[in-house]
């Protein structure tokens, strides 16, 4: 190709990553929805935009490399505390079990309704056990299931990709050689992997304690460091034996994530928006290499085996999974129906099935293409029915707010136990023993944990926050845990306003979402209080009392309204109204 011509390809290929993602968030849909099809006309229409071409040989193991960055992000995620119980049961049987089962029943299909050979049959079986987090991690923020589903589902995705990375490279060699492993053979090789991953991933986690431990760098340095330690880990196991880089790739991150010593940087924005553009030119390059040709005799049949694993296989896995578990029927049924296809069966697909098509391998040319199907029909129908299965069986997390509040002064503590009152279900977090003994006392549960930690998924107890509002009496620690807090959670974050003659340091100068009349700082509220003032709730349709401020109103349908400097909510009927007024203190003081 031309320099033009690779010019024109790699902007092409960016653009529409980026594209497809802006439009997919508008639309409210999982981005691979929008990703694939965009990346398959792409590559039918446009002769530039095809990366085997633009790439060469280092198309698949940059693919590869690309893979071990998202696994290691998807390990980051991972906190092995939530992963106890019946919870680490079940996710260990979908691994072992969901393997087995998916690869063999998968394989004894493929090779009748799409007329492949045996060995193509086996490499196809053994490319669709893998989830993956990149699909699953998107759906579940659309369904919001149960806390407990998310992590299975998350944990399942997250672990059987490396392990299935493993066995398609295992398939293949043995494939290669036009010769089947005797058990003891291959299940020698497949521990060898498993060693060579683990050992690599210890060495990767020792390399990284010793970048933040002991060399400390900062939020930037931090950030390039863990790319290069994960894609030069990777890269050395792949030169060893192929994909074992995925194995050491999301052990590196559960490590990251669970040891206490190894101190990252607690905000990541770069390293999550670089992971959001490879997964966007991933699947743009990967569907480009899927050809209309390559489909013509190859649709219909697959998308029969797309629906045999998702009415036959999965159920089946769900089955065995959770036989003699806690699960709820609702919670069973739910994992029954999700298990999309991702990046790394496509991935795999388009490196082995190259392979084996330059081996003369029969069949091994509708690899790809059925791949590219079972993805696009997996994530298509998981995500346009998984919320409306997820509200029938009753495993969606309450639509209702959940707000975070962050201080443990009796005002703030009078504000929980009225918003609680109103329905709402109210977390608080505070520094202070004395505060946290306070919040203990009035009723209301407390988050564990250090903030940042916690509201940035460090405790279980703090999935599905819907709101943080930072109310403590330091103006600078509320402006700077805005600033960091902001887009950690789920929904919006807002502080209290800094007096106007603060000689802060920081919250003078820092912008963002402000509570409440510009007025209304710690030290009014602190004030009012000492006076006889208290935080109260009152249906919203009557007339507030002299000398009261609204604060926020709870809609009938419980979600959280907050008035800000910019903004103050009009009630409506049925809404609850929590106002600063006189007198009527919520809660008296335990401790003061």
């Amino acid at each position: 190709m031309t320099t033009n011509q690779v010019l024109i390809g790699v902007g092409l290929i960016v653009v529409l990553a980026v594209g497809s993602q802006i439009l997919a968030d508008r639309l409210r849909v999982p981005a691979l929805i929008v990703l694939l099809p965009v990346g398959f006309a792409a590559g039918a229409l446009i002769d530039e935009v095809d990366p085997e071409q633009l790439l060469g040989a280092a198309f698949s193991p940059l693919v590869s490399l690309a893979v071990a960055v998202i696994l290691y992000d998807a390990g980051l995620e991972l906190d092995l505390a939530r992963l106890k119980g019946h919870t680490r049961r079940v996710v260990v049987r979908l691994i072992w079990f969901g393997v087995l089962i998916t690869g063999s029943l998968g394989t004894l299909l493929a090779g009748p309704l799409l007329g492949i050979s045996p060995r193509s049959a086996l490499m196809l079986g053994t490319i669709l056990v893998v989830s993956g987090p990149t699909v699953v991690g998107p759906l579940l923020s659309f369904v919001r299931p149960t806390d407990r589903l998310q992590r299975i589902l998350v944990w399942e995705g997250s672990l059987i990709d490396p392990v299935g990375g493993v066995l398609g490279a295992l398939v293949f060699h043995a494939i290669v050689a036009s010769s089947h492993h005797h058990l003891g053979g291959g299940t020698a090789h497949f521990l060898g992997s498993m060693a060579i991953g683990v050992a690599a991933g210890a060495v990767g986690t020792a390399l990284l304690w010793l970048l933040f431990r002991v060399l400390r760098l900062g939020e930037i340095l931090g950030t390039t460091a863990q790319l290069a330690a994960v894609i030069g880990v990777a890269a050395f196991c792949d030169v060893l034996r192929d994909d074992t880089g995925l194995i050491a790739a999301v052990l590196m991150g559960v490590a990251v994530a669970n040891v206490p010593s190894i101190a990252v940087p607690a905000r990541r924005p770069f390293f999550e928006t670089l992971v959001s553009l490879i997964l966007g030119l991933l699947f743009i390059s990967i569907s480009a290499t899927v050809t209309p040709h390559s489909l013509r005799h190859v649709w219909l049949p697959a998308l029969g085996l797309a629906a045999f694993l998702v009415l036959v296989v999965r159920p089946l896995v769900a089955v065995v999974s959770t036989f003699g578990t806690d699960l709820t029927r609702g919670e069973r049924g739910f994992v029954g129906w999700m298990a999309p296809r991702g990046i790394v069966a496509a991935a795999t697909a388009s490196t082995f099935s190259a392979g084996l098509v330059a081996r003369g391998i029969d069949g091994a040319s509708k690899i790809l293409p059925a791949t590219f199907v079972v993805i696009v029909a997996t994530v298509t129908l998981y995500g346009l029915t998984a919320t409306p299965v997820a509200r029938r069986l009753g495993v969606v997390r309450p639509s209702r707010s959940r707000p975070l509040l962050v201080g443990g002064d009796p005002w703030v503590v009078d504000l929980g136990v009225a918003l609680k009152s109103a329905g709402l279900e109210v977390l608080m977090w505070a520094g202070e023993e004395e505060q946290r003994e306070r919040v203990r006392q009035a009723g209301i549960e407390l988050a564990p944990g250090e903030l940042l930690g916690a509201a940035t998924g460090g405790a279980a107890e703090m999935e599905g926050i819907t709101a943080v509002y930072l109310l403590t009496a330091e103006d600078d620690f509320n402006a700077l845990a805005a600033l960091l807090l902001r887009g950690s959670v789920e929904g919006t974050v807002h502080r209290l306003d800094a007096p106007a003659d603060s000689h802060g340091v920081v919250a003078p100068f820092i912008g963002g979402e402000v509570l409440f009349r510009p007025d209304l700082t710690w030290l009014t509220f602190a004030r009012r209080y000492e006076e006889g003032a208290a935080v109260r709730g009152q249906p919203a349709a009557d007339a507030l009392p002299p000398g009261s401020d609204l604060l926020f109103l709870v809609r009938g349908d419980g979600r959280l309204d907050p008035v800000t400097g910019g903004t103050t909510p009009v009630p409506r009927p049925g809404d609850t109204a929590v106002l600063l007024g006189p007198g009527g203190r919520g809660t008296e003081d335990p401790l003061g």
